[in-house]
């Protein structure tokens, strides 16, 4: 057997280079084109926020798939209030009067992205809400025990507002 020519295999190589060159760009470009149809199939929220959405008319019915994540309510006029509550990915599900899906929405909650900030004690976090001067706020992670205290000192302010607080 002879051996082959040097720019012969060099030339397969590249072949099978482009061929696979165009290959994963082909499949970047198809992840992309679905993804981006993917994109307006979740609704992204944020912690602690609330969004807004019309529904599609005759909906009858809200399905949130885990109410841990988020909470959605129906308003007057076909309004839905989403509102993000933990952490993760659920969906939501809204049904005419005889059970049809009029429409089907991934819901992805992240946590707040500006005026917070995360002190890390050790193993322990710790959140402060800096809109613009840096102040307690409970998120989920938070330590226990500051998050006990902080909502504790919340829960007391808010009674003594509506006036429901008992002097000690």
């Amino acid at each position: 057997m002879s051996a082959m020519p040097v720019h012969n295999q060099s030339e397969r190589s590249s072949r099978v280079l482009r061929r696979g060159f165009l290959r994963a760009a082909l499949a970047a470009a198809v992840f992309l084109v679905a993804g981006a149809a993917g994109a307006e199939d979740t609704v992204n929220l944020v912690l602690d926020r609330a969004t807004v959405m019309k529904m599609p008319e005759k909906v009858a019915t809200l399905i949130i798939g885990n109410p841990l994540i988020a909470d959605v309510s129906l308003q007057p006029g076909g309004v839905m209030v989403l509102t993000g509550k933990g952490y993760g990915v659920t969906n939501i599900l809204a049904l005419d009067r005889t059970g049809t899906v009029l429409l089907e929405k991934s819901v992805q909650v992240s946590g707040p992205r500006e005026d917070v900030m995360v002190v890390q004690r050790g193993m322990l976090q710790e959140s402060y809400s800096c809109a613009p001067k840096c102040e307690r706020r409970i998120t989920l992670g938070d330590d226990r025990a500051y998050f006990d205290s902080t909502l504790a000192q919340t829960t007391t302010r808010t009674g003594s507002a509506q006036g429901q607080a008992q002097p000690k």
